[in-house]
């Protein structure tokens, strides 16, 4: 009897310890919460919390799980930081109150406030506000005029980042571009806000090169650049829902100026607003190119232009700072265009511009179903176009330029 009770402690013995070890070792891969708070972030808008968001990042970056970097409400002052992975697990980023950067830029040593850099399966969310206090050096801006300028920071930046998306985050006043995307893949942009003074110079809203497989879709942009700016090497580009303005509307480009640019390729926007806009939908190539380049398979559909300057543009002759050498011609060749269901009010009476280049001449643009008004003393709307073939159908309005 003694040896049976003894035999079935030691059972029992074993299965607590089992269970015990098991419970360990579920906790340490469990759901873990990293607030800032725990590492000595203090949200008074004073305190430089850059040490503190580095410290939860590291111990988050490195936990097997659901880990989540937690910023409560608050106003939580921070340097230029970088957030580096591989990460162990997917990970989360949750900012409920404000991050506010610097004044001065100079105190931002990196091209950008707040990266994210070689990270997979990042989630960055929370309704939190990014505040870039760029009011204080908007008047340094002077790159248009400067060659040898410093580029001021941009509020927050992805570089090598994949299957990852962010949503419910505020951004406004950024001394440069807001939200910039690099070396990007699989990342889905949803619920965003972008503010900025429509006078804010080179404030554009999202910025993308080198990255595809992407999507943007109900998010409200309004800002002194383009609302979104697509860069070389970009493709498979899902643009949908979309309230732009003020601003310079969504580019393409501009391309051309560098050598060894790669193609954009795979661009839809649709469903969008543009609204006191300096343009609609554009597509911006350097006349003086060095080498050859492809921009094809783009569809515009149903877009709205409010008292838009320029709704639709194909400019291949760019040129931000007269003079300019017209004489030289593009080499980007563009192909395989649709415009289709395109209406409203445009504020210039050149509603509708393809000027495309004499050396690589626009091909398979389809006008369809456009319908844009000019109310100006100088006449109705007109379209304009050079070195451009395609077709149109539907209702055109106004007519077609396109033979």
């Amino acid at each position: 009897m003694a040896s049976t009770i003894c035999c079935f402690s030691l059972i029992l013995f074993i299965a607590v310890v089992a269970s015990s070890v098991s419970t360990a070792s579920t906790a340490s891969v469990g759901r873990k919460i990293f607030d800032v708070r725990s590492y000595g972030a203090r949200g008074d808008g004073k305190t430089d919390n850059t040490i503190a968001f580095s410290k939860a990042w590291k111990e988050a970056c490195a936990w097997r799980g659901n880990p989540r970097v937690y910023v409560p409400f608050g106003t939580f002052y921070l340097g230029g930081v970088t957030f580096t992975g591989p990460c162990k697990s997917r990970i989360s980023f949750i900012i409920k109150g404000t991050l506010l950067a610097p004044k001065n830029a100079n105190l931002i040593k990196q091209d950008t406030w707040i990266i994210f850099k070689y990270v997979d399966y990042l989630t960055v969310s929370g309704g939190g506000i990014l505040d870039g206090q760029g009011s204080y050096s908007w008047p340094r801006n002077d790159c248009r005029r400067n060659p040898n300028c410093r580029a001021l920071p941009m509020n927050i930046g992805f570089l090598f980042v994949r299957f990852s998306r962010i949503s419910r985050i505020k951004s406004i006043n950024s001394k440069m571009g807001h939200i910039n995307f690099f070396a990007v893949q699989y990342f889905d942009i949803t619920s965003v806000s972008i503010r900025a003074p429509g006078d804010s110079p080179n404030t554009d809203g999202i910025k993308i090169g080198e990255s595809s497989h992407m999507r943007i879709h109900n998010v409200k942009i309004g800002t002194g650049d383009d609302c979104i700016a697509i860069l070389s090497g970009t493709s498979n580009l899902d643009i949908d829902r979309v309230n732009c303005g003020p601003g310079h509307g969504i580019s393409v480009g501009s391309l051309g100026r560098w050598k060894d640019e790669k193609t954009v390729q795979g661009l839809t926007v649709r469903n969008s607003i543009f609204n006191g806009t300096t343009n609609g939908v554009r597509i911006k190539t350097w006349a003086s190119s060095p080498s050859r380049n492809l921009v094809s398979n783009f569809l515009y559909k149903n877009l709205q232009m409010i008292n838009v300057q320029n709704p639709i543009i194909i400019d291949q002759q760019y040129c931000p700072n007269p003079p300019c050498n017209h004489k030289t011609h593009s080499q980007v060749q563009i192909q395989n265009v649709k415009f289709n269901n395109i209406w409203g009010t445009s504020m210039t009476k050149v509603a509708v511009k393809l000027q495309c280049s004499r050396n690589a001449p626009c091909k398979g643009v389809e006008l369809a179903d456009v319908n844009l008004l000019h109310h100006g003393y100088d006449g109705p709307a007109i379209s304009y176009c050079e070195n451009v073939a395609g077709w149109t159908r539907g209702k055109i309005y106004p007519p077609s330029c396109i033979r």
